[in-house]
């Protein structure tokens, strides 16, 4: 740029050079900020299972005369010890449950069921109500089963008569006292889904999946993150526990000091991978907590080979291997999954990581899983010259806009011969805090997400080399979350009980942006530097598309800057036509989209027309985001 001047022109060649990653835009996941349980996992009953250490019925409540507590006296399940005892008294009696801070109750069918022991003759009622009304909005019976000689489920489909006018309502099961023999009967596992996406049993909340769709995500990175390596032994993320029936799995203290129910497992995260079109990237734990405990290498092989059990039990052959047996046995699913990307840890450049983490924690876990899978991309948790064979590693970085432009050009200088992943990425505090940790905001804001895409411009130009970056935390739950900004705050998306109160973040667009015209090829770019206009070009083989990719940041006294791009050859010829899509922040740099606000990103699209030698002039304004799609 010549001083002073807000113009530049970029030369982009003809002919494909060096093929770009497929998975550059996906997403990572752990259940923070009540993400999974209360979050994503579609599950409405909170404490469905008395699971944890909890001698509490919390948050149950006694409807009628019942007098509630828990019992160890016949457990459900090995998994399950605990139930809800329920004292009968006289009348109508039971149990009521607020749900995670209530419940968004439409005119649809919920599936539910619960298991009793005790003897009982009569129905049981399943219903919501309003807390504020005291109107009761739906109910159904179910004809009991129960008797003293076992636990029996009772499933039911509940459809009220009447939407909620919000989310202040609660769910209860009551029966009447009378027909209870023995004075006491107990319950477990009370559990209730809404519709789910694609209407999976056990599945995921719709209207959080189809946020996520939108950014037409092509890689998930799970299940940490923090919450995959636990505090202390032996509370690490176990496969084992995460699968088959419900009443099979015992969940787990998260990290994020919540009870993890696990109904979100291994299996789940794989239907998820399969219905949003992703590769899995899956991550084992590699033998370090995050309160510093380290296995000793003599006692690292059960893990190894633990994690072996893991792949078989998803890539195994059903005839032939004992996990890829067991997979169709538990779940009937005889075909197998394909995973093509593993990480072994998370940060281990932490906590005292390092050192062991290189000298033989992922060494050991590299050696058996290359020996077995020969063509796996084997992932480091962190950033290290110390990688064997052809091992990826990964970048994770939360900053300030100043800082984050500075890693525009971070790959440009990475050895080719070990690809990375920028697992986790995010803007937590503007400019201004001294102290990027402290007093954080509680949503993305505009100048924050435009700096986040010059970063993915910057790992898209290296797409030979960048696997691809995933935005952490992914979600935030506003009633109660333990990190932010979160694609709601610094995660993508913020929600509540209600589905209205969900808000997509400025991130979340920016990110929709990018991953919505991909980059198969990159093609060579000349002219003038990338500053304040940070750009990427390339070729979409299946399309013929040829696309630039711009984040204008930090021009010049703000002004628009004055564009050119010229396509070399006759690939772009005079008259040909491209779509510009600019985002824009009207409200300034720390816009932010918030519940109830008006959405703080614009989006402008144009039709160009190529001028002689297929160069093409437009304006972009300071603090903008653009694709340019000069379609084949």
């Amino acid at each position: 740029l010549s001083a002073g001047a807000a113009t530049l022109r970029i030369n982009v060649g003809a002919a494909a050079g060096a093929a770009s990653s497929a998975t550059m835009y996906g997403i990572m996941f752990e259940d923070i900020n009540f993400s999974g349980d209360g979050g994503l996992y579609a599950e409405l009953i909170r404490n469905r299972a008395f699971q944890g250490a909890s001698t509490s019925v919390s948050p149950w409540t006694a409807v009628g005369g019942a007098r509630l507590s828990l019992s160890t006296t016949q457990p459900l399940s090995s998994a399950l010890p605990k139930a809800l005892a329920v004292a009968s008294g006289s009348g109508a009696v039971g149990f009521a449950n607020p749900g995670y801070w209530g419940f968004d109750v439409k005119v649809q069918p919920y599936t539910g069921s619960f298991y009793v022991l005790g003897d009982y003759a009569g129905n049981f009622t399943a219903s919501f109500q309003s807390i504020g009304s005291k109107e009761t909005l739906g109910s159904v019976d179910v004809v009991s089963a129960a008797t003293s000689a076992g636990w029996v489920q009772h499933s039911f489909t509940l459809v009220p008569t009447k939407a909620a006018a919000n989310s202040n309502n609660t769910f209860s099961i009551t029966y009447n006292a009378s027909g209870v023999k023995g004075g006491s009967l107990s319950f477990n596992l009370v559990s209730l889904f809404p519709p789910t996406y694609k209407n999976r049993p056990n599945g995921l909340r719709k209207d959080l999946m189809e946020a996520l769709a939108e950014m037409k995500p092509s890689i998930l990175r799970f299940p940490g993150g923090n919450n995959l390596e636990g505090e202390a032994p032996p509370n690490y993320w176990k496969w084992q526990n995460t699968v088959g029936p419900l009443k099979d799995r015992p969940g787990r203290m998260g990290t994020w000091s919540y009870q993890n129910t696990d109904g979100l497992g291994l299996v789940e995260y794989m239907q998820w991978c399969e219905d949003l079109g992703m590769e899995p990237l899956l991550a084992t734990w590699a033998g370090l907590y995050l309160g510093g405990s380290l296995t000793p290498q003599s006692g690292l092989q059960p893990y190894v080979d633990d994690f072996l059990d893991e792949l078989e039990f998803l890539m195994g052959d059903a005839a032939t291997t004992k996990y890829g047996a067991q997979r169709a046995s538990i779940l009937g699913h005889a075909r197998p999954w394909r995973v093509n990307f593993v990480e072994i840890g998370n940060e281990d450049n932490l906590n005292g990581g390092p050192a062991s983490y290189t000298a033989y924690r992922f060494p050991m876990f590299y050696n058996a899983i290359k020996a077995k899978y020969p063509n796996m991309t084997v992932v480091a948790s962190m950033e290290t010259k110390s990688l064997p064979g052809d091992a990826a590693q990964d970048y994770h970085t939360y900053s300030q806009p100043k800082s984050m432009i500075g890693d525009f050009a971070k790959f440009d200088r990475y050895d080719r011969k070990h690809k990375v992943i920028v697992g986790e990425y995010a803007n937590i505090n503007r400019d201004s805090a001294s102290n990027m940790w402290s007093n954080r905001p509680l949503y993305p804001f505009w100048k924050g997400s435009v700096s986040e895409a010059v970063l993915a411009i910057g790992a898209e130009r290296n797409g030979d080399v960048v696997i691809g970056l995933t935005y952490a935390p992914l979600f935030c739950n506003l009633n109660s979350h333990q990190w932010t900004p979160d694609l709601i705050g610094d995660d993508w998306t913020a929600y509540t009980a209600d589905p209205a109160q969900t808000v997509k973040s400025t991130s979340h667009a920016v990110i929709k942006l990018l991953s919505s015209v991909r980059i198969t090829h990159l093609l060579s770019m000349t002219g003038d530097p990338p500053k304040p206009v940070y750009y990427v070009a390339g070729l979409n083989a299946a399309t013929g598309s040829r696309v630039v990719k711009t984040a204008v940041y930090g021009s010049p006294s703000e002004a628009a800057v004055s564009m050119t791009v010229a396509f070399a050859g006759d690939a772009v010829a005079a008259g040909a036509a491209a779509t510009l899509t600019v985002l824009t922040a009207p409200g300034g740099e720390n816009s932010s989209n918030a519940v109830g606000s008006i959405a703080a990103v614009k989006t402008e699209t144009t039709t160009l027309t190529a001028g002689a030698g297929g160069v093409f002039t437009y304006s972009l304004p300071d603090l903008s985001v653009s694709v340019l799609e000069v379609k084949g």
